[in-house]
């Protein structure tokens, strides 16, 4: 069985981590197909969203420790049994860059909505990568948490990059200094997850959404999620300017019109 799952319904495509009796921790493989898969999701245009899911009890447990104990250092994330590539510094900085770090460079440029179905524990690399998501919905069974710092590690994949970003520096820096594992309640709470729903109805709840995001103006939805996040790196008048931009294109889109004639006949649009 492969160490992950990627299949595509109705527009909606999902990456399921397959490695339940590791609780979902990285392997090579896992690493390998989770990036082609991104490649896909980014290209190919009949794909209109995107899930991120695991198998099993945990969501993802996020690097081996099994493999760090032995010696590999490095392994789960590069897969080379050469001991020698985790001997200096600068090989292990390269392997994260080569490998688990174009996870969430892929990720920011995907422009379709992406959802993580968090069904289980998602901890470290495992709660990052939920991180790259734009939302995030939970079991109600979930735990998350940044456990870099039992290691003596820093976060490798972008988690000190998304974090504070979601939830504030302060709240950010007790999570990733402490390693402290909290439940779906306290994560909804302080904004870390978008909502915790019961354990039994995770998917139907999340592919509910996400085939409502498939079935709407791809265009418009696409160019909403520039907006966000551009404008988050932007001043106000280049915002303005760019969406004004993006405004003049929606409206030469058969989207437009056809939404426009739904709402003035009081029946759902049906995009394209």
């Amino acid at each position: 069985m492969a160490d992950l799952h990627f299949e595509i319904q109705e527009g909606v495509a999902t990456i399921r981590l397959n490695r339940p009796d590791s609780r979902n921790a990285f392997s090579m493989e896992m690493i390998d197909l989770w990036i082609k898969a991104l490649e896909e999701v980014r290209d190919n245009d009949a794909i209109r969203v995107l899930v991120l899911t695991g198998n099993g009890k945990a969501f993802c447990a996020g690097g081996d420790i099994k493999a760090m104990k032995q010696g590999l250092g490095f392994m789960d994330v590069t897969g080379h049994e050469e001991k020698d590539l985790t001997t200096t510094g600068l090989a292990r900085k390269n392997s994260l860059w080569k490998y688990i770090q174009r996870i969430p460079l892929l990720m920011e440029e995907i422009d379709k909505p992406t959802i993580a179905a968090i069904n289980g524990d998602a901890i470290g690399a495992g709660l990052d990568m939920s991180l790259q998501c734009d939302i995030r919905i939970a079991s109600e069974k979930a735990r998350l948490g940044e456990g870099y710092v039992n290691a003596a590690i820093v976060p490798g994949d972008g988690g000190g990059y998304f974090l504070p970003r979601l939830i504030g520096i302060d709240k950010a820096l007790e999570l990733l200094w402490t390693g402290r594992i909290i439940d779906a309640q306290e994560a909804s709470d302080m904004g870390l997850i978008t909502k915790s729903v019961a354990h039994d109805s995770l998917m139907e709840e999340t592919y509910k959404l996400a085939n409502k995001l498939a079935r709407g103006p791809q265009q418009v939805i696409r160019l909403m999620k520039r907006t966000v996040y551009q404008g988050l790196k932007t001043d106000l008048r280049t915002s303005l300017d760019m969406v004004s931009s993006f405004m003049g294109i929606v409206t030469e889109h058969p989207d437009y019109q056809e939404g426009i004639n739904a709402i003035s006949e009081k029946r759902k649009p049906k995009f394209k």
